[in-house]
């Protein structure tokens, strides 16, 4: 395993995952700076050692240091964690740029496709910093709150730079903390997005009443779309096996602490979008995603029949039990992969 030493962090991001993120961190010995745009956020994290809306009962380590200041938390750190929406994952890297190191190494944790561009986010960081930077994604089946929690969890850190996704894993490791490496990034990171759709999708077919069966096909055919689409993008079949792929779908649809599928649900009870979105009061990834996918996806010409319903239903008005009637009565085929 990587030595890790005592590396400084700093996590850009202070909502509930990359709050669990930084936690962890920190709990792994690692002095580490929790940055957030919201500076009165912020003082509360500062004044009551806890992120109370999002981790109420977690204390911070003593080495975990929120801020506002972006200069503060990036200045002397080598290694920066983006854990931020994917609405604002490009802005938050350009504000970086003026403020980070030669040496700075960034990674993300962040799922989802740019909006408006439909860009992976490794693109969006060749973008802005180019392409000698030495970058990594973090993605797998996880629930802020467990990680927090320091419940047994399992996720895959994916660079083209192995030693650096080794070195990550190794930070991140602990003994109930287990990270696998890929070189894989497309892959990873096209699992992480995608599967927030299909929870939207699950979480439809489980508010309109369909029950176990129709969730286990959305699933399963879910995984076949993943990963057409991951492969044509340069992705490798077999992460969509991997915890980056069915594992973070499996968990995301079949869960209500997803906040995806709870979106789902409320669709498939009769609330419209906006009802929807704002009985969950907080990001819902797969919204946007699905906007992206469905476009890339045409573009490609790639058959992602399931993406292409739950589009309708998020953009086009279309009713929930009238997109699941017209995924079964599309013609008959073999089944593949």
């Amino acid at each position: 395993m990587a030595s890790t030493k005592t590396t400084c962090f700093a996590v850009l991001g202070a909502g509930s995952w990359g709050t669990a993120l930084a936690i962890l961190l920190a709990r792994n010995g690692h002095p580490t700076w929790l940055w957030g745009h919201n500076a009165r956020h912020i003082e509360r994290l500062l004044a009551n050692r806890c992120n109370r809306r999002y981790l109420p009962d977690v204390v911070f380590p003593e080495v975990l240091r929120p801020t506002s200041t972006l200069r503060e938390a990036v200045s002397d750190v080598n290694d920066v964690l983006v854990v931020v929406p994917s609405h604002g994952f490009r802005e938050v890297l350009e504000k970086l740029q003026p403020f980070r190191r030669e040496d700075t190494r960034i990674a993300w944790a962040s799922k989802g496709f740019e909006s408006g561009t439909g860009e992976l986010f490794h693109e969006v960081v060749i973008d802005v910093f180019g392409e000698n930077l030495t970058y990594a994604v973090v993605s797998g089946p996880t629930f802020a709150k467990e990680v927090a929690a320091s419940l047994p969890t399992a996720v895959t850190v994916a660079s083209d730079n192995i030693e650096f996704a080794t070195y990550l894993a190794a930070c991140f490791h602990n003994e109930n903390f287990r990270v696998y490496t890929s070189e894989d990034v497309v892959g990873v990171e096209v699992g992480g997005a995608i599967k927030n759709v299909f929870a939207i999708a699950a979480g439809i077919s489980d508010g309109l009443g369909f029950g176990a069966n129709a969730r286990a096909a959305l699933i399963t055919r879910g995984v076949a779309e993943m990963t057409r689409l991951g492969v044509a993008l340069g992705g490798q079949r077999e992460t969509f096996m991997g915890l980056a792929g069915v594992g973070d779908l499996l968990m995301t649809c079949t869960d209500d602490q997803s906040r995806n599928r709870r979106f789902g649900l409320a669709l498939g009870r009769g609330q419209s979008v906006k009802d929807a979105l704002a009985g969950i009061d907080q990001v819902v990834e797969g919204l946007q995603t699905a906007r992206e996918v469905y476009a890339r996806a045409r573009a490609m010409a790639i058959d992602m029949p399931i993406v292409e319903q739950v589009y309708k239903v998020l953009y086009e008005d279309c009713a929930p039990r009238v997109a699941v009637h017209h995924l079964l009565q599309r013609e008959q085929k073999p089944e593949t992969i």
